[in-house]
């Protein structure tokens, strides 16, 4: 069974004149039930974790400033909203939810957070609405648990996995892929172990044909035995903080291929939904939603 991880806390509100589409992690589940494509079962509820599994990845001194909001007024305005109890208890579940629903992946071959892909959070800072990274939490999780040796990041949001490159740059076991667009943020970008930035406006052809070129053979050369997948649908060309040019069709042959690698290769993977900001919130959640409905159609 496909197990998806879901909080209500997910779709707690920002603070008055912050314009991002928190809507989308109430909408999204509501819509995959409606359709019938998830049933209540499917969903699980993650906590706030032992604190431990958080600081293997995260620098205590920036950990414990975060959950105590005592960091200092620079290092907070770049994570870009005030910060809260409710926003960190966020963040820490979060969290909670990619390291559960990668044991779940282990059983099932899939599982999903309707959350995550936070991977602007550097080991001791947090930018762009990202104060831990989930997926970095979440592989060093399995890692210290001897559920997995060599992992691979594959990171199709839009933006560059910045802080995803630092935590891992001195770290032969976990591989980190990035296919992002050239000109967007972060506009200094982090060296991961394959950059692959792509000009305004590519299209769902040289994007799709990118891919297919580069995936299998990675996978092939670095034999991992575990996959977190982070799929932005900011890729998509109506999005506001995009540039890229793909349709949403395009989009959703980009999750295909990447599953069915996954699939085929017979490689658990793990997905955090990352980045989607188009003007119309339909546009969003149709473009997520064909995430789960291929994990559904591929795995089950």
């Amino acid at each position: 069974m496909l197990k998806i991880a879901f909080h209500p806390i997910y779709k707690h509100p920002l603070p008055q004149g912050h314009r991002f589409p928190m809507e989308k992690y109430e909408l999204l589940p509501q819509q995959l039930l409606h359709e019938g494509t998830c049933v209540d079962a499917n969903f699980f509820q993650p906590e706030k974790p032992n604190d431990k599994h958080i600081v293997t990845v995260h620098t205590p001194d920036y950990y414990y400033d975060l959950i105590n909001l005592t960091l200092d007024q620079r290092a907070a305005r770049k994570i870009g909203f005030p910060l809260s109890e409710v926003l960190v208890a966020r963040e820490v579940i979060i969290a909670d939810g990619t390291m559960k629903a990668s044991e779940f992946a282990l059983e099932h071959g899939i599982a999903m957070n309707i959350a995550g892909g936070t991977h602007h959070a550097y080991s001791n800072r947090g930018e762009a609405f990202c104060m831990l990274n989930d997926q970095a939490i979440g592989a060093r999780y399995l890692q210290n648990k001897g559920l997995a040796e060599k992992i691979l990041i594959v990171d199709l949001d839009v933006h560059q996995g910045n802080g995803t490159a630092e935590i891992f740059k001195h770290d032969t076991s976990v591989f980190t892929f990035s296919m992002h667009g050239k000109s967007n943020y972060p506009f200094k970008k982090e060296i991961s172990d394959l950059d692959i930035a792509l000009e305004n406006d590519t299209d769902d052809t040289t994007y799709l044909k990118l891919l297919k070129d580069t995936l299998p053979k990675l996978i092939q050369e670095q034999q991992p035995d575990f996959i977190y997948y982070l799929c932005g649908v900011d890729v998509i060309a109506s999005d506001k903080l995009g540039k890229l040019g793909l349709s949403v069709e395009g989009c959703k042959a980009r999750d295909r291929f990447v599953l069915e690698q996954c699939k085929s290769n017979q490689i658990p993977v793990m997905c955090s939904m990352g980045g989607g900001y188009s003007p119309d919130i339909k546009t969003i959640v149709e473009a997520h939603a064909n995430t789960f409905r291929l994990a559904q159609d591929l795995f089950f």
